[in-house]
């Protein structure tokens, strides 16, 4: 326990193990999970369990491949399909389904995939800078603007990239993250945190990259060219609210135009000057937003 944190390993049925942090809150009280991003852990949620104990029951674990999860060497152990299972598994232990799941950046990818596939497992959907499949799709292979934004993802995909961001002190990792907007909120102890987190290793979190066709193309024949996704494979009926920092860089405002023909239950909030860090510089808009869904 830390700081009203319990921190604790979950054994789901097909075999992964999952590293997770949560709250203290009454039996009765809504569920939410909480899923990070890269390069992150789920201790970034930990503000916002502490805001919401007492009165939400929160569960941020750390994906496949983060912290003291399960990290399988294969890269094909990386794909959509398995990264939803995990999460599905580890809703399904806790008795689906939870009111609400947030998401960011990565974990927004699962999430729009459980919640599009498997909707009985969540009544609500609140995402946080992570872009739809179809939309992240259309832009990353129609627009300039998004494909440069987007190239750190096929420098993320190389072999030797986990050897390059340990170097100096993770400090391509640093540049990462105040290149995306990471100043105010990235103290020394924030930096220890991370550094404690990245220590358990990085390939794991580099293999979502690698095993998945959607980042900036190369080549005219890259897979991403002809890669059609299944309208009922990415159509999210349930409701659905995006909390998205305008001042994001990586991920365009773009990638929001079009988003209710996906989504047609949605709610879009635009929070003014925050960027892909809105978790980080903003908790309480974020604790304040899942108590207010969790309460409808």
């Amino acid at each position: 326990m830390s700081h009203g944190i319990a921190c604790f390993e979950r054994a789901l049925p097909h075999g992964i193990t999952l590293s997770c942090r949560a709250n203290e809150a009454p039996a009765a009280a809504p569920r939410v999970l909480l899923l990070h991003g890269f390069p992150e852990g789920a201790f970034i949620w930990d503000e916002v369990l502490q805001r919401l104990a007492g009165r939400v029951q929160c569960l941020a674990p750390n994906l496949r491949g983060y912290e003291r999860s399960s990290a399988l060497a294969d890269v094909a152990a990386y794909r959509a399909r398995h990264l939803v299972a995990d999460v599905a598994a580890l809703i399904g232990q806790q008795g689906a389904p939870v009111d609400l799941v947030v998401a960011h950046d990565w974990g927004g990818a699962l999430a729009w995939g459980l919640a599009a596939q498997q909707p009985q497992l969540l009544r609500r959907l609140l995402i946080v800078n992570s872009p739809h499949p179809a939309t992240f799709l259309r832009e990353l292979r129609d627009n300039p603007a998004q494909q440069a934004a987007s190239a750190y993802m096929n420098f993320l995909c190389r072999p030797d990239t986990a050897t390059l961001l340990v170097e100096n002190d993770f400090a391509r990792l640093w540049g990462l993250l105040t290149g995306m907007g990471g100043t105010a909120w990235l103290t020394e102890a924030v930096r220890e945190r991370y550094r404690a987190l990245w220590r358990h290793g990085l390939e794991g979190a580099l293999n979502y990259y690698r095993a998945s066709p959607l980042r900036p193309p190369l080549a005219p024949t890259d897979t991403l060219m002809t890669l059609q996704l299944e309208p009922a494979a990415v159509t999210v009926q349930l409701p659905t609210t995006v909390l998205w920092g305008d001042a994001d860089t990586a991920l365009l405002p773009c990638l929001l135009d079009g988003l209710s023909q996906w989504v047609p239950a949605l709610d879009v909030r635009a929070v003014p000057q925050a960027t892909h860090w809105l978790i980080h510089e903003q908790p309480s808009l974020v604790a304040a937003t899942i108590a207010e869904l969790v309460a409808r």
